[in-house]
């Protein structure tokens, strides 16, 4: 009995029709959905007197209803692209062929904006006319039109736009909650709703009331004198959003004359018979409904009643014309659930069918153990492992890819046909998705809470129904099962919401580690069969559907809490979850095994079509051929172009799916079915699926495969990623999947919303950014753990001989010395943990390193990222880091020693994972050690034009020279830095900077390890800034020279009269004494260190590079004795000096400062001899005390020998070399000096030799005039430092000494220090042995 149920509201008349018993029992056939449906409404129509809805839409009669429902009146000539997201759904080319004599109502469609230029082209609109039924057999059924799906696809892709402008426009308003009326500042300021919140607030919570109605002037007169007076402007920014209402409007017409048409003319929409259309039927209904639930979160009603007033106000008083439309729109979905019950109550009960029908598919799906055991996700037989094609599940292997919509269907289909929840089955359907979900999923990340919607809008129904079962129970055994299963319904909507929020997450997990599992071996399987991918591809997306399934799942509920929870209880999301990494890293492998292998899958699938399908198509053409018909129809050829058997194909489909066709899908079954076999129209939709595996293959991968939905949980996808990605259960391996997943972000933006491929443009390029900083710094962090003292550093802990003897003897005593262990106790397996952790740690280094190289580069928009680069960028500034921080330890220096065995562990870290990398590493390892060493050009061997850039300040070698110079040479720390001569070294009282002594900066091996680390630019900047240092003192002593000429000049007078009086004189006229003594004994100190610097060159060079050391020094025998020298001769020799090869090199280094800085200019340098004498009668030498173990003095007096040595050398050289310029200068030569003037440096070292015996007999003359009891201690450091300048200068035989001072003298002296020093070691050593 067919029931017709009216409603009338707010002006609105509608006719509902339903059966009764069809929606409390779930049994009515779609057999009788065309004439009986026609009869019993022209019967309704004349009982009622109502309009039916044909006529309230306009339509004279119900022939004219029916020819313009067939025709799909509502948008005919418009393009169609279907937007479908399961694997059976119409693809965007053959569903567009399939329109049947389209009706094109409007030369502009109204839909355009919605659509790509393409889509809604002429040329397209011509090609799907040119594939319709048209001819012969239209005209002779008297007008008769069959199923049209062009509406459908276009309504589905219309659906998309109006989702992605409602999300556009609630993004700009910033959240707002039109329910509540709660409406942040940024909602205000957004510049859509005039900034008056008072009115617009008042206006909205008293909708539907006319805005005329409320005495606005009253709320807020001065908003609204402000509003008049900016009307039109306020105006100019709502007519978007009022077009975007009227669209909405215009969408739900003609949505539910489409859903209409459908329900009442499709024989069948089970998913095993006519699943082409059933999706394409569902994904409307679908996307009808997210709209409509989408749409509760936009202010409708504050927008219609702003613009209206608008309106008002700007056209005298009169209402927009189209506003009492949108009132009775909004009125009647608010809230959108119960306008969706009403508009959709027609055809719930086809819906019940159809979530009835994919009831068992869901059941499969969620049965882990099942899909483990009988095999439907693996290529192996579940029941023959030796077949390695699995052919057990094939279809329902197939149907798990559509699962995911199945779900959907259901969660979206029993909110608004809540009267379906009453069939038997409906209710385990419904336990089963219900129970793991508690959001639903409307449109990107935008949701609502499912069971807070069933229990508000759902429950009520069921309740409904069960009061009126429970009236006619003693009436009826049907209600009394009616009343059973309402109460089993009341008890299921109660309770699963605590179940959903206590299991969703264990389900889920389960269901993610089965995926985890075959995706796995799926990969495997096919990496090593490759040929087997084909006949299994249909089964790959079946698991990538699954899989992505799983994965947004799990990013839709991190951080989702039911706030109306009965207990306050919440579901907690392990953000830790390393299955997320192995899913995404399978799905990726999987696709990547699809792509290499594309060409051979659509050959192979081809051939497999052409071998067994083709054959079957062209008997079943032939079959309808010869089907009687009224008038014959010309049926195209099947060609070997499988997309044009695709669009016949649909074509007949459209036929034989429509009550309205003679032969309908039941015929050809019956007549096609024979030894238990599929079906033509089965078999029909299965060649459908497999042909889109040969030129869509592409696309159905990117559907099933694609993580485009994760970007807008990028910012969680951010955080699962680092929780997870070197945890103790993840794999670095797994980095290239999350990467990958951004690839696919830029297709969320909508095309008609352009700003928005911008905004995710820029959102996906920082993801990447993000996770590659991730995967950089987890990178560091594995070679960082390698190359702590905890790795590779316990490595090089080794024993020492002494060591090693005591622990061995150690280990024979009984009792055992506390605090050493037993030889072999680092191998017990109690103590192996580091061992493992080192292993550990060096596999994930190598695996990482193996997957960044081999990567394909990232692709987001126009910016490449390629994860080798990146890579090679992380280990090379990880070395530069590293290099900088093992330089300095807390408040010191490393020792160069230490510093170059750390960099020697960290390079063989390196070097490990340099053999999983296609790229050179030890090249920037070079470059970073040149980069830290070089600050110019090699002095004396590169010679360019144009200056050569350097690092600033902050280099490696920057830093350690400043601090040799600093605590070494100027000893600025206070820390007593003197020069031991016996041990060729300087050493200090105290550690430098509370870390080492400087013997252990100064020692030859500290100084070797700082050759080899810096090599020679790094020696040359430590030479140059010894030099500059150097060259400051000379000035100082040039300048004493300058301001003591006279008092010099007298002092020679009075040494050549041997008046001894005047010579005193003299000697107490010289001013700054005592500072210009500290200067020099500063400047041999730099001399010194820089001879130990040379010294530690020239060994490094002999021993890496012998044969260039050894031309060195013979070149440097070879040389001319000429002064001046060449420019090259000079480049030579200083060369040669730099690295140890002579014996003068002091000398010759002093003579390149001078001549450097121009320094030593007029003749007062020849009274240098006599300056430096002056120093006999400093008050240093109070101080001066000689200490026989170290053989200098406790104030470094004895480097103040080698600075008179090295400046009076250097100075003569100077002099000389610029006497012969002048010389020749004067006598008109060029600046070249000929031969015969050239002077020989055995004169100029002749002169050397003069001015050093003249500076020792004046300065022993000086000693001995001054012998007396009260300065006799003062002598002997005196004498001692002559007798050491004459040990050390090249210049001085030890005679010279003698001559002045006669050596039993000196012997005395040092047999009393000698005899003394050893007398108080004795006394050290045997404290109690006076007495022997």
């Amino acid at each position: 009995m067919l029931c017709v149920h009216l409603r009338r509201k707010k002006g609105q008349v509608a006719v509902l029709l339903s059966s009764r018993a069809d929606i409390r029992r779930g049994r009515r056939t779609a057999g009788a959905a065309s004439s009986q449906w026609r009869r019993d409404l022209r019967a309704a129509e004349q009982a009622t007197g109502i309009r039916t809805v044909g006529r309230l839409l306009g339509f004279g009669n119900w022939s004219q209803f029916g020819r313009e429902l067939g025709a799909g009146g509502c948008g005919g000539g418009r393009g169609l692209v279907p937007v479908g997201e399961d694997r059976q759904s119409l693809s965007k080319q053959e569903m567009a062929h399939v329109s049947f004599k389209s009706k094109e109502v409007d030369s502009v469609p109204r839909w355009s904006e919605y659509l790509t230029a393409e889509e809604s082209s002429p040329s397209a609109s011509a090609s799907w006319r040119a594939t319709s039924v048209d001819g012969p057999q239209a005209s002779a059924s008297g007008g008769q039109r069959h199923l049209q799906m062009e509406p459908v696809v276009q309504l589905s892709k219309v659906a998309e736009g109006l989702l992605a402008k409602m999300y556009r426009l609630n993004s700009i308003l910033d959240y707002p909650d039109p329910n509540t009326h709660t409406f942040s500042d940024a909602f205000w300021k957004a510049g859509v709703m005039p900034n008056f919140p008072k009115i617009c607030t008042t206006m909205s919570k008293k909708f539907p009331e006319h805005p005329n109605k409320l005495q606005l002037e009253k709320v807020d007169k001065f908003a609204l004198d402000a509003l008049n007076e900016n009307a039109e402007g306020y105006m100019r920014n709502l007519e978007q959003w009022i077009m975007l209402l009227l669209d909405l409007l215009e969408f739900r017409e003609q949505v539910l004359r489409i859903i209409l048409d459908l329900s009442s003319t499709v024989i069948t929409l089970l998913p095993h018979q006519n699943s082409l259309i059933l999706h394409a039927f569902m994904d409307l209904i679908c996307s009808f409904v997210r709209v409509n639930l989408f749409s509760d979160k936009i202010p409708r009603k504050m927008i219609l009643q702003v613009y209206n007033i608008l309106h008002i106000m700007l056209k005298g008083g009169r209402d927009c014309e189209f506003y009492h439309r949108l009132v009775q729109f909004v009125d009647s979905y608010d809230p959108p659930v119960k306008g969706l019950h009403e508009d959709l109550n027609f055809v719930s009960p086809r819906i019940g069918e159809v979530l009835e029908a994919v009831g068992p598919i869901i059941f499969l799906s969620t049965d882990t153990k099942k899909l483990r055991n009988e095999g439907f996700l693996s290529p192996f037989h579940p029941r023959y492992p030796d077949i390695l094609t699995n052919s057990a599940h094939p279809m329902r292997a197939q149907d798990l890819a559509n699962v995911t919509s199945y779900r959907e269907w259901v969660l979206l289909g029993y909110l608004v046909c809540p009267d379906e929840l009453l069939r038997v089955t409906s209710i385990d359907v419904a336990m089963v998705v219900l129970k793991e979900n508690l959001v639903l999923p409307l449109f990107r990340d935008e949701y609502i809470l499912l069971h807070e919607n069933y229990q508000h809008y759902v429950l009520p129904k069921v309740l409904e129904s069960k009061r009126m079962a429970k009236s006619g129970r003693t009436k009826q055994k049907e209600s009394d099962m009616e009343y059973n299963i309402a109460k089993q319904v009341e008890k299921m909507l109660t309770e699963v919401h605590e179940q959903a929020l206590v299991a969703c997450d264990a389900i889920h997990h389960e269901r993610r580690i089965l995926l985890k599992q075959e995706v796995g071996r799926m990969v495997l399987f096919f990496t090593d069969q490759p040929s087997l991918l084909a006949p299994n591809i249909q089964m790959v997306f079946s698991a990538l559907a699954l899989a992505q399934c799983e994965v947004v799942w799990y990013f839709q509920h991190v951080g989702i809490a039911s706030s109306k929870s009965t207990r306050g209880r919440t579901v907690d999301i392990d953000a830790t979850d390393p299955t997320i990494g192995f899913i995404l890293d399978g799905m990726g492998k999987l696709c990547c095994l699809v792509r290499k292998y594309i060409a051979a899958i659509k050959g192979m699938v081809a051939l497999d079509l052409d071998a067994t399908l083709k054959g079957l198509f062209q008997q079943v053409l032939h079959c309808l051929e010869n089907i009687p018909k009224t008038q014959g129809e010309n049926v195209p050829a099947i060609t070997c172009d499988l997309t044009d058997l695709r669009k016949h194909w649909l074509s007949i489909l459209m036929i034989v799916t429509s009550s309205r066709s003679s032969i309908n899908i039941r015929h050809l079954e019956k007549a096609t079915v024979s030894t238990g076999k599929e079906g033509l129209v089965s078999e029909g939709n299965a060649a459908y699926s497999w042909s889109r595996c040969v030129d869509e293959l592409e696309s159905q991968l990117s559907k099933h495969g694609s993580l485009k939905k994760l970007y807008f949980y990028h910012q969680h996808l951010t955080t699962v990623f680092r929780n997870t990605m070197f945890g103790p259960e993840g794999r670095p391996q797994h980095c290239c999947a999350w990467l990958g997943a951004a690839c696919s972000f830029p297709e969320c933006a909508s095309a008609i919303i352009p700003e928005e491929v911008n905004k995710i443009g820029r959102d996906s390029i920082s993801y990447v950014e993000s996770l590659i900083e991730s995967i950089m710094g987890g990178l560091e962090g594995l070679i960082n753990i390698l190359d702590a003292e905890g790795g590779f550093g316990s490595l090089e802990m080794q024993l020492s001989p002494e060591q090693a003897a005591l622990r061995l003897n150690n280990a024979t005593r009984v009792k055992a010395v506390p605090g050493l262990l037993a030889p072999g106790n680092e191998s017990y397996p109690d103590n192996s943990l580091s061992v493992k952790m080192l292993e550990a740690a060096m596999q994930r280094l190598t695996s990482l390193c193996s997957v960044l190289n081999d990567m394909e580069p990232i692709c987001v928009l126009n910016h490449v990222f390629v994860l080798r680069e990146y890579m090679r960028d992380c280990i090379i500034g990880n070395f530069r880091r590293r290099f900088h921080n093992i330089i300095r330890t807390d408040n010191c220096l490393q020792r160069p020693s230490i510093i170059e065995s750390l960099l020697r562990r960290h390079l063989s870290i390196i070097h490990l994972a340099e053999q999983h990398i296609s790229m050179d590493l030890t090249e920037g390892i070079r470059e970073v050690l040149l980069a830290e060493s070089f600050t110019g050009l090699f002095s004396n061997l590169q010679v360019f034009d144009r200056p050569v850039e350097t690092n600033g300040g902050g280099s490696a070698i920057e830093i350690i020279c400043n601090w040799y110079i600093e605590n070494i040479v100027r000893d600025a720390s206070r820390t007593g830095v003197v020069f031991d001569a016996t041990h060729n070294c300087f050493r200090s009282s105290q550690p430098i900077g509370g870390g080492y002594l400087a013997e252990s900066f100064t020692d030859k091996r500290e100084l070797k390890a700082l050759v080899r680390l810096f090599g020679g630019y790094g020696i040359d900047r430590m030479d140059k800034m010894l030099k500059e240092h150097t060259s400051a003192l000379l000035n100082c002593i040039d300048s004493a020279l300058r301001s003591n000429r006279d008092a010099l000049e007298g002092l020679a007078g009075s040494v050549n009269s041997g008046d001894r009086i005047e010579r005193d004189a003299n000697l107490k006229q010289i001013i700054d004494i005592e500072t210009l003594a500290d200067f020099c004994i500063q400047a041999g100190q730099a001399i010194t260190f820089r001879e130990l610097l040379v010294e530690a060159v020239g060994a490094v060079l002999e021993e890496k590079v012998p044969l260039i050391y050894s031309l060195l020094k013979g070149l440097t025998m070879q040389l001319p004795d000429e002064v001046p020298d060449k420019n090259e001769i000079i480049r030579l020799r200083r060369v040669a000096s730099s690295v140890g090869v002579g014996d003068k090199h002091d000398a010759e280094w002093v003579h390149s400062i001078l001549a450097e800085y121009n320094s030593a200019n007029d003749n007062s340098w020849i009274l240098l001899p006599y300056l430096c004498s002056a120093f006999m009668v400093s008050n240093m030498w109070s101080s001066a005390v000689y200490d026989v173990n170290t053989g200098g003095f406790s104030n470094n007096l004895h480097c103040l020998a080698r600075c008179i040595n090295a400046v009076v050398g250097g100075s003569e050289y100077t002099r000389i070399a610029k006497e012969q310029r002048m010389n020749s200068l004067s006598n008109g030569h060029t600046d070249e000096l000929q031969e015969t003037e050239l002077l020989s440096r055995a004169s100029a070292e002749s002169n050397i030799k003069s001015a050093m015996q003249l500076y020792v007999k004046l300065s022993a003359g000086i000693v001995l005039d001054s012998w007396n009891d009260t300065s006799r201690p003062h002598i002997v450091p005196k004498l001692i430092f002559l007798d050491q300048l004459c040990e050390l200068s090249p210049y001085l035989p030890r005679s010279t000494l003698e001559a002045h001072i006669p050596y039993t003298i000196l012997r005395s002296i040092y047999h009393q220090l000698y005899g003394a020093s050893q007398m108080g070691s004795e006394q050290m050593t045997h404290p109690q042995g006076s007495r022997l």
